[in-house]
């Protein structure tokens, strides 16, 4: 899909492609949301008559349940030889990960599991004093073990499930749409050069977005669909239930997007006429970058809101160089992002990253990548080191003016 800039800068390009890059879905149980919902899945696992499936549902036979789950993996990963490690709060896990993956060989299938504490939707039920009689079966939200299932997959390559451990089971899956364009193009014998999470070179540039476009498609949610029910079932929730459980209970998983991004990638020929096109994008673009243009650019009619009791959202427009060779130009409104990056291979990457789905409000929430600075990878010497950053100063649209409120009078005194 061409844009203006592309179009402008065509004679230096030897291709380009789009492709949805990093993928986070949420999946729940839907009858496990509701009280009357979760009440009738437990009568269902457990069997019997209601009265006697509402006597054994409480705060213990629920720990029982995750303490359940917690025993089988640790079974099944010392059986199989694979590894389980506890992460402490705030440990990268996807780096523990990527290590791994460096040092072993792996095939298909659960090949490390990582646990570390995470808030999680849990069911507190309250009885009578004497125990006959559920007073209250309400939701809270605590910090429980949650268990990520890193997992090799055919088609999609390294994908992760993480999972909490106790009932209803509430789950969020990450996938990679450059892992998927990478098998797919290996299948295809289309050669590429892939640094991190960019293609920097291939050999049939048509070739490589024609696959990249097959997750742009309405079919790619039947793609999703098919991979996450692959491996959540039977690789993961048969730790807490089993396959006759899950049949027996009608126990099916629904997705929602929790986090898309989608990148806008455009091969140079040169690198050194990539670097002068990044630097002239950032110099003339971040300086004319304030509140009103950064949520025109995102399509929002106004700034991301404070919710009383939580952290400021980030609206900011920054440049950082966390490498030598990497250059990253950011655009934050909220838990929107625009990202223009550059590496040392002559490829420009414009990218758009979307976190946790409401935030892009139904009617204002198609963000177009040609509307908000593409994210550059290509070649070049870095003009400085650190972090620079311009913060955006809020101020008020010239549309909205202040009002005046009228001075207060009081009830009794004569004006």
């Amino acid at each position: 899909m061409a844009d203006d800039f592309a179009a402008r800068y065509a004679g230096l390009l030897a291709g380009s492609y789009d492709c949805v890059d990093r993928i986070v879905l949420n999946a729940y149980y839907p009858m496990g949301n509701t009280a009357g919902g979760f009440r009738t899945w437990w009568r269902r696992m457990v069997g019997g008559s209601d009265a006697e499936a509402d006597a054994v549902l409480d705060n213990a036979h629920l720990m029982r349940l995750a303490g359940r789950f917690a025993r089988r993996v640790r079974a099944w990963a010392a059986d199989n030889a694979v590894p389980v490690i506890d992460c402490a709060a705030g440990e990268r896990k996807h780096l523990i990960a990527e290590e791994y993956l460096r040092t072993h060989s792996v095939g298909p299938g659960v090949f490390m599991v990582l646990v570390a504490r995470a808030p999680a939707m849990v069911w507190d039920v309250r009885r009578s004093a004497d125990g006959t009689v559920i007073g209250n079966l309400a939701r809270k939200r605590t910090y429980v073990n949650h268990y990520s299932f890193h997992i090799m997959d055919r088609q999609w390559g390294h994908m992760v499930i993480k999972m909490a451990g106790h009932a209803p089971f509430g789950a969020q899956v990450l996938l990679n749409g450059h892992e998927y364009v990478a098998i797919a193009a290996q299948a295809e014998g289309i050669g590429f050069t892939k640094e991190g999470n960019c293609f920097t070179g291939t050999t049939d540039p048509a070739g490589l977005a024609q696959i990249a476009d097959t997750l742009s498609q309405d079919a790619a949610a039947g793609r999703l669909s098919q991979v996450i029910n692959r491996w959540i079932c039977t690789a993961c929730l048969v730790f807490g239930l089993d396959l006759a459980d899950q049949q027996r209970t009608c126990f099916t998983y629904a997705y929602s997007t929790y986090q898309a991004e989608y990148s806008r990638n455009l091969l140079f020929h040169s690198g050194r006429q990539m670097e002068e096109v990044f630097d002239a994008v950032v110099d003339r673009t971040r300086s004319r970058l304030d509140v009103p243009q950064v949520t025109t650019l995102f399509g929002a009619r106004t700034r991301p809101r404070t919710a009383r009791g939580r952290r400021p959202p980030r609206l900011e427009v920054a440049i950082e160089t966390p490498a030598y060779d990497l250059t990253k130009f950011k655009v934050h409104s909220g838990n929107l992002e625009g990202l223009y990056q550059r590496r040392t291979r002559p490829a420009v990457r414009s990218h758009r990253a979307q976190h946790q789905g409401p935030a892009l409000r139904q009617g204002a929430g198609q963000v177009r990548v040609d509307r908000h600075p593409p994210e550059a990878d290509g070649g070049g010497v870095l003009h400085g080191t650190g972090l620079r950053r311009c913060r955006l100063h809020p101020r008020r649209p010239a549309r909205y003016p202040a009002r005046r409120r009228p001075a207060r009078q009081h009830p009794r005194r004569r004006h």
